[in-house]
C-alpha cells in the first residue's frame, strides 16, 4: 500500500464486534481474563491497549519500520530511547537541536555519568571525529530545530555502522511523509506526535519506531516499567490526525515555500532558512533525502529582542506560541521559548540569537499569511525608526 492508504488503514480494521469503521476508544484500564495466564492479549492498559496498539502499528508502517511504540510526550519517547544508555556511555549529538533534548542530556544524563559531545552535523568529518570508543549512539535532528540545518542520514549511518554505533534520528520536523530515516540506515526514529503527525494542536504525544527487535524489546520494557504512555483518547486523536498527514504536509510545504520566498526579499529580514530555497546551503541534500521541504521556516530579523517583540505583538493570523506542526500558523521565539534552557552564550555560538524567529507555517490561505507577515514586519520597521 502507498503512504496515504497506510495512514488511513494500517492497524485500523473495522471493529469485529460492532463493525465500527473507526477504531473505538478502549478506555478500560484492565481486562477480564478467562483463566490464569489466558486472556485476549491485554491485561492492563499501561502494558497494552487496543487503541494504542493501532497507533503503534500505523506509525511503524509509515516509517517503514517493524515496531512502533507510543508515549505520552515527545520527551517521554526520547527518554525511553536513551534508557538503553548506561553510566560511562558516550553520545554524539548535533549542535543544533531542540532545547528540551539538550536539557535532558545536560541536566539528567550527565548526572548519571553519561557524557555528551555536540558536533556540527553538517560536517561528516566533525561527527566522525567526535565518536569515541565508548560512544553508544549518535543523535541527530534533520532538519534541525530551529536553524533548519540538514544532516546526511545515509552518510552518518554508514559512519555509525563502521564504528559499531547506533544512529537515532528525531524526524519530527520532516515527518515520515517527507523523510524515512530507517530506509537510509538509521536504527531508531523518534517523533513528537504532538506536532505534524497529530497536526491539530490538541494533544501531547511521542513515538519511537525501529526495525531492530532487541532495541524494540529494551525500549518496550522501559515503556511498561516507567509507564509514560498516552491515554486511549490521545491515541485515537492521533490516529484521526494521521489520516490527513499527507494532504496536510502538501499544503504546509506549499505555504512555507511562499512564505520563505517573501521573507528573503523583505529589507528587514537579514537571512532566511528553508531547505526548499535554492539559496539554502544544503538544498541539494534536501532534494536527495527528502520528498519535500516541510512546513518550518526560520529567519533572522534585523535588530534583536525588542524588534522581535514588536513583530510578535503585531501578528494577526500567526499565533505567537510554542510548538509547531498544527494546521494553524505559529511564530516562536527560540531564545526565550523552545531553546531557553540552553545558556545564552551557547545559544549564540550555535547561531540562535535574539533576532532568530521560527515559523510553523500552517495551511491557511498563503496570501493571508504573507499579508500578515508583511504588516508585522512593516510595523516593526516603523517602530524601530521612531
Amino acid at each position: 500500500m502507498k503512504f496515504s492508504t497506510r495512514a488511513i488503514h494500517v492497524g485500523q480494521k473495522a471493529d469485529p464486534l460492532t463493525g465500527s469503521t473507526i477504531i473505538p476508544i478502549y478506555s478500560s484500564s484492565t481486562y477480564t481474563q478467562e483463566e490464569i495466564e489466558k486472556h485476549k492479549g491485554y491485561e492492563y492498559s499501561r502494558t497494552g491497549n487496543p487503541t494504542r496498539q493501532a497507533l503503534e502499528s500505523c506509525t511503524a508502517s509509515l516509517e517503514d519500520g517493524e515496531y512502533g511504540l507510543a508515549f505520552a510526550s515527545g520527551m517521554a519517547a526520547i527518554a525511553a530511547t536513551l534508557s538503553i544508555l548506561r553510566p560511562g556511555d558516550h553520545v554524539v549529538a548535533t549542535e543544533d537541536l531542540y532545547g528540551g533534548t539538550y536539557r535532558l542530556f545536560e541536566q539528567v544524563y550527565r548526572e548519571q555519568g553519561i557524557k555528551v559531545t555536540y558536533a556540527d552535523g553538517r560536517t561528516l568529518e566533525t561527527l566522525s571525529v567526535a565518536i569515541r570508543p565508548k560512544t553508544r549512539l549518535v543523535w541527530i535532528e534533520t532538519p534541525t530545530n530551529p536553524l533548519l540545518q540538514l544532516v546526511d542520514i545515509e552518510a552518518v549511518a554508514s559512519i555509525c555502522r563502521s564504528r559499531g554505533v547506533l544512529l537515532v534520528v528525531d524526524n519530527t520536523f520532516a515527518t515520515p511523509y517527507l523523510q524515512r530515516p530507517l530506509t537510509l540506515g538509521a536504527h531508531v526514529v523518534v517523533h513528537s506526535t504532538t506536532k505534524y503527525i497529530n497536526g491539530h494542536s490538541d494533544l501531547v504525544g511521542g513515538a519511537v519506531i525501529t526495525s531492530d527487535r532487541e532495541l524494540f524489546k529494551a525500549i518496550k520494557f522501559y515503556q511498561n516499567a516507567a509507564g509514560a504512555v498516552p491515554s486511549p483518547f490521545d491515541c485515537w486523536l492521533t490516529l484521526r490526525g494521521i489520516k490527513t498527514l499527507a494532504v496536510r504536509m502538501k499544503a504546509h510545504q506549499e505555504n512555507a515555500l511562499a512564505v520563505a520566498e517573501f521573507l528573503q526579499h523583505h529589507p528587514f529580514v537579514e537571512s532566511v532558512r528553508y531547505p526548499g530555497l535554492p539559496s539554502h546551503p544544503q538544498h541539494e541534500l534536501a532534494k536527495k533525502q527528502m520528498h519535500g521541504f516541510g512546513g518550518m521556516v526560520s529567519f533572522q530579523i534585523c535588530g534583536g529582542r525588542e524588534e522581535a517583540n514588536v513583530f510578535f505583538k503585531t501578528l494577526k493570523v500567526f499565533s505567537f506560541a510554542e510548538s509547531l506542526g498544527g494546521v494553524e500558523s505559529l511564530a516562536c521565539y527560540p531564545s526565550a521559548m523552545t531553546h531557553g534552557s540552553i545558556p545564552k552564550e551557547e545559544r549564540e555560538r550555535r547561531g540562535i540569537t535574539d533576532g532568530t524567529i521560527r515559523l510553523s507555517v500552517g495551511i491557511e490561505d498563503k496570501e493571508d499569511l504573507i499579508v500578515d507577515l508583511e504588516q508585522a514586519l512593516d510595523t516593526t520597521v516603523a517602530s524601530s525608526r521612531s
